[in-house]
C-alpha cells in the first residue's frame, strides 16, 4: 500500500473544508437521511401507567416490566432490507409521573429534536388525574422543544442553527381544513395511550363517554394520534406497536378509526374533526356560564366538572422522589431513618446544653 505523503492529508483535509463550505446545502440533505434512519421517542404519563409494559411490548421483550427508576433509557433497531444500514430509535422513559417533569430537558436536545417524537401514556382508570397529568407533561415536553427551537443556543455551531431553522409544527391537517386555525399542534409528532381500557370498559357509560370524548379533543387539538390498549388484549397491543413503530422506526400506521366509546378507541392524527367530536360532554352545566379563555380551557373546565383533580396535598408529596414507594431502598431507607434520629437528638442535647448557659452580663 503507498504511503500517504503528509502534504497530501493536508490537501485533503483543505478540500474537505472548502467542500463543506460551498456544499452546505447538501450537507443539511445528508444529516436530513440520516435523520430519518436514527429516532428519539420519548416515553412519559401516568405514574404506574403502563409505559414500560408497553415499551417492552412495542419492542418484542419478553420480561417483566420494573419500576422506572426517574429517567431510563433503551433503544432499539430494525432493519429494512438486506445490507441496507439498520434504523436505530432511542427510547427514553420518565418515571414518577409529573414528579419528574424537569428531566423532560435531558432527553430532547439539538442533535435529535429533529426526528424526535412523544408519547403519552394516561391511565384511564384513573381519570381525576387524567387532565392534570397531560397537562403538566406536554407543557413540559413543548416548553423544551421551543426552547431549543426558538434559536442558535449559546456556543452553538452553524450547523446547529441551520437545524433549529428546519424544525416546523407538524402539518396534521390540510390548508381546507376548518379546524386549522383552532388546533394548537404540538410542535414534534405526538401520540396519546389511554392505558388500562380492560379496567375502563367496566366504568359507566356516561362518564366513558366524556373521557373518550375529552381524549379524542385533546389528540385532535395537539394534533396527535389516539389509541386505547390493555396489556390483557393482544389485539390492542398490537395496534400500539403499530403506532409507535411509525414513531419509531418510520414504518407504515394504519388508517383505520374507531370512535365507539363502548369499544378501544383508534384515531389517527389529522383524522379526526371538531364536528365529530362534538361539543364539551355535559348534562347538568350550563356552557354559557363557563368563563373560558379559548376551546381547551373549556373543556378542561366541563371535564374537571365531572372529575374533580386530585387534592394539591397529595400532589406535593409526590414531587419528592425520596418519598415515593417505587423509589424504595430498605438498606438505605433504615440508615437514613437511623441518621434523622442522630440529628434530632443532636437538636434536643444542642437546645438543653444552650439553655443552660448563664449568659454574662
Amino acid at each position: 500500500m503507498p504511503k500517504i505523503s503528509t502534504d497530501t492529508l493536508w490537501e485533503l483535509a483543505a478540500l474537505e473544508v472548502r467542500s463543506r463550505e460551498n456544499g452546505a446545502g447538501d450537507e443539511d440533505t445528508d444529516q436530513q437521511d440520516q435523520s430519518l434512519h436514527e429516532r428519539t421517542v420519548f416515553f412519559t404519563g401516568s405514574k404506574s401507567g403502563g409505559k414500560t409494559t408497553i415499551l417492552l411490548r412495542c419492542l418484542d421483550r419478553d420480561e417483566p416490566p420494573k419500576p422506572t427508576l426517574a429517567l431510563e433509557y433503551t433503544f432499539g433497531r430494525r432493519a429494512r432490507g438486506h445490507n441496507t444500514p439498520k434504523d436505530i430509535a432511542h427510547f427514553w422513559e420518565l418515571g414518577g409521573g409529573t414528579s419528574l417533569s424537569d428531566l423532560a430537558q435531558i432527553p430532547i436536545n439539538a442533535q435529535n429534536v429533529r426526528a424526535f417524537s412523544v408519547v403519552l401514556v394516561l391511565d384511564l382508570s384513573k381519570p381525576s388525574s387524567l387532565w392534570a397529568t397531560q397537562e403538566r407533561l406536554l407543557q413540559a415536553a413543548r416548553t423544551q422543544v421551543e426552547r431549543i427551537c426558538s434559536g442558535p443556543q449559546k456556543g452553538a455551531d452553524s450547523r446547529s442553527s441551520k437545524q433549529h431553522d428546519l424544525i416546523g409544527i407538524p402539518r396534521v391537517l390540510p390548508t381546507d381544513h376548518p379546524d386549522r386555525e383552532i388546533i394548537n399542534p404540538f410542535p414534534v409528532p405526538l401520540l396519546l395511550i389511554g392505558s388500562k381500557f380492560d379496567i375502563f370498559q367496566d366504568f359507566e357509560s356516561e362518564k366513558r363517554r366524556v373521557i373518550c370524548k375529552t381524549l379524542r379533543f385533546l389528540a385532535h387539538y395537539y394534533g396527535g394520534s389516539l389509541i386505547f390498549t390493555s396489556s390483557k388484549s393482544e389485539g390492542t397491543m398490537s395496534k400500539t406497536k403499530s403506532f409507535v413503530s411509525h414513531l419509531a422506526f418510520g414504518t407504515d400506521r394504519s388508517k383505520s378509526m374507531a370512535i365507539d366509546p363502548s369499544k378501544p378507541l383508534v384515531v389517527p392524527a389529522g383524522m379526526d374533526s371538531l364536528s365529530q367530536i362534538g361539543s364539551p360532554p355535559t348534562t347538568d352545566i350550563d356552557i354559557g356560564s363557563l368563563h373560558a379563555r379559548n376551546p381547551l380551557d373549556l373543556w378542561k373546565k366541563v371535564f374537571e366538572r365531572v372529575f374533580p383533580p386530585e387534592s394539591t396535598t397529595e400532589r406535593k408529596q409526590l414531587k419528592d422522589p425520596a418519598k415515593d414507594l417505587q423509589y424504595s431502598e430498605p438498606l438505605i431507607d433504615s440508615m437514613r431513618a437511623q441518621k434523622d434520629q442522630e440529628l434530632d437528638q443532636y437538636k434536643r442535647d444542642a437546645t438543653k446544653s444552650w439553655k443552660g448557659l448563664e449568659l454574662e452580663t
